[in-house]
């Protein structure tokens, strides 16, 4: 059985369709809007639309059976897991099946006008070119003309338009796993000299970052693009290895390029602004040193996270669950000390939510699927390309959580369905079997398509109208400037972003206490930052739940404590501990 993707393209968009989709490929990455109460909200929506608009164009393909059972199966572990947000596990599904269709547009079968993976690598590689350029900017402190296209930081980071820098160390590297794919496609001495450039220019941007993630990526990247380069110059008189990557030293020499360029950039920032460069100069080596691995390093995360799951391992705490029960816990060692909402590391993540047996049967079935395909002995250059891509995402997967991130998402779900595609035995079913077993698969995709664009469009216009709450009267949408919470509160996608503007912008009185509070315990799971805890703690004080309220103010006073003796000090209780 296999999933099939809509075959045929249109003819008058031939000429013109590999850029298009690198283009769609390439956009979630510069995706500029950030608004409402999710930073990545439209980021998230931007992917999503630009999924479907690819699988719309995508030739006729499918991917394996095998995939899709691996899919189907997280889909379930999240569906039949009851504990935890719903909305929240609708949405995760919903980003499961944007990966799935991403998958079906990334096996489309290839053609004479457009090459898949050709798209995939120009799309991915403009992406962190744009992104390096704009990092670059902002490192030297020049990016305030780009305001408010993008989030300038202090001088002396980088992050593009990413905000994040470990999220730009990772479009970066994808990127430069595409120049490499590209430059052994290439014939024309040209184009190899620009790819040379960019990947100089690459290896500047990860270093102005600082991002250890980055830096881990771009060894592993030359080590194993050193690595081919060695096999094919082994096997130089066979066919497949024509096509050729630079020397294998030439790969190697990325690395004391990346160190000398992370002593250069600081030095050329100091020109002119002496204070700028003591701000950032050495700033990958301050950031592996000791005293920046201290209680916020992720090995103090990755601790508490094991004693949680020590807690619940067979059923977790709940998807969404982990801020909430970080907040509840005591630890017998140091606490990580910021608000936690993911274990920055997948197969961990899984584990402390969903519970032990899904994680396992999510991520043994991941790495069953990759044990199979053997990466090891591959030597097909678009297979080779779409595993480098791959890893880079799931280095970072055991570091952090790109997968969170729609353009991630969008790379990741092409990369499945490149590595997986239908066996070509699928393909010579008999005429009934298929009948029986597989719909038109033109129609399938079509469907699927205009199922996931009315989802983005319907989400888009639900995040809107409930990020009006957020913003002063008079800048909401005429609709919204007058009674706008009690508009809103239908809203089922984001209802608990309006339950936390109802908590927050409500005072808490002997009248409303009872409704407060339960409206606070129910936001306490979304997101325990302090104002949520006072809102909890004043309502459960005028509810008669005294008990309560002194539990949550010793659980306030552990996790954040300069929070808790400021507000102790403005709000002095005896019967609360002091800290």
């Amino acid at each position: 059985m296999t999933f099939s993707a809509a075959s045929g393209s249109t003819p008058f968009l031939a000429p013109n369709l590999g850029r298009f989709r690198s283009c769609l490929i390439a956009g979630p990455f510069l995706c500029p809007l950030v608004a409402g109460p999710s930073a990545n909200a439209w980021q998230l929506l931007a992917s999503g639309l630009c999924a479907a608009v690819l699988l719309l164009l995508a030739s006729g393909g499918a991917v394996d059976r095998r995939l899709a059972a691996w899919l189907a199966c997280c889909v379930a572990a999240l569906a039949l897991s009851f504990s935890g947000f719903a909305d929240l596990r609708f949405m995760a599904c919903a980003a499961l099946a944007g990966i799935g269709l991403s998958a079906l547009a990334g096996a489309g079968k290839e053609d004479r006008v457009v090459s898949i993976p050709a798209a995939l690598a120009w799309g991915v590689l403009a992406a962190g070119v744009i992104n390096a350029l704009v990092g670059l900017l902002q490192y030297g402190n020049l990016a305030e003309d780009l305001l408010p296209w993008i989030t300038s930081p202090t001088a002396g980071r980088a992050w593009g338009l990413l905000r994040q820098r470990n999220q730009f160390g990772t479009s970066i590297s994808l990127a430069l796993v595409a120049a490499l794919w590209l430059y052994a496609m290439g014939d024309s001495g040209r184009i190899r000299s620009s790819l040379v450039a960019a990947v100089v220019l690459l290896i500047a941007a990860t270093a102005a970052s600082g991002s250890r993630t980055g830096l881990l990526q771009v060894v592993l990247i030359s080590v194993a693009a050193g690595v081919v380069a060695w096999k094919e110059r082994r096997i130089a008189s066979d066919p497949i290895a024509v096509r050729r990557l630079p020397p294998p030293l030439a790969l190697l020499a990325i690395l004391p390029l990346y160190f000398a360029l992370n002593w250069l950039l600081p030095q050329l920032a100091a020109i002119g602004t002496p204070s700028k460069a003591i701000a950032s100069a050495g700033a990958l080596v301050h950031r592996l040193q000791p005293a920046a691995l201290g209680n916020e390093s992720r090995l103090t995360l990755w601790h508490n996270v094991l004693s949680l799951i020590a807690e619940r391992p067979l059923t977790g705490w709940g998807w969404g669950e982990l801020s909430y029960a970080h907040f509840m816990a005591v630890y017998p060692g140091p606490r990580f000390p910021v608000l936690l909402d993911n274990a920055h590391n997948l197969p961990l993540h899984l584990a402390v939510e969903l519970g032990i047996p899904a994680a396992v049967l999510i991520c043994g079935g991941f790495l069953w699927l990759v044990i199979t395909a053997r990466p090891w002995r591959e030597r097909d250059p678009n297979r080779l390309m779409a595993w480098g891509l791959l890893a880079v995402i799931l280095v970072h997967s055991l570091l952090e959580y790109p997968l969170w991130y729609g353009p991630f998402q969008l790379v990741f779900g092409l990369c499945l369905g490149m590595l997986w595609p239908a066996r070509a035995s699928s393909d010579r079913a008999s005429p009934s079997v298929k009948k029986a077993w597989l719909p038109d698969g033109r129609k399938l995709s079509a469907l699927a398509s205009i199922a996931l664009l009315s989802f983005v469009v319907y989400a888009a216009w639900d995040y809107t109208r409930i990020s009006q709450i957020y913003l002063p009267r008079d800048e909401r949408l005429p609709p919204w400037q007058d009674d706008t919470l009690a508009k809103v509160r239908d809203s089922w996608l984001f209802a608990r972003q309006v339950d936390f503007a109802e908590l927050t912008l409500t005072p808490v009185t002997h009248e409303n206490a009872a409704r407060m509070h339960a409206l606070a315990e129910r936001t306490l799971h979304f997101s325990p930052e302090p104002r949520v805890i006072v809102k909890l703690i004043e309502s459960a004080e005028l509810s008669g739940h005294d008990e309560e309220a002194r539990l949550i103010a010793e659980r306030f006073r552990v996790a954040f404590p300069r929070d808790y003796a400021r507000w102790l000090q403005q709000n002095p209780v005896e019967t609360l501990p002091a800290p």
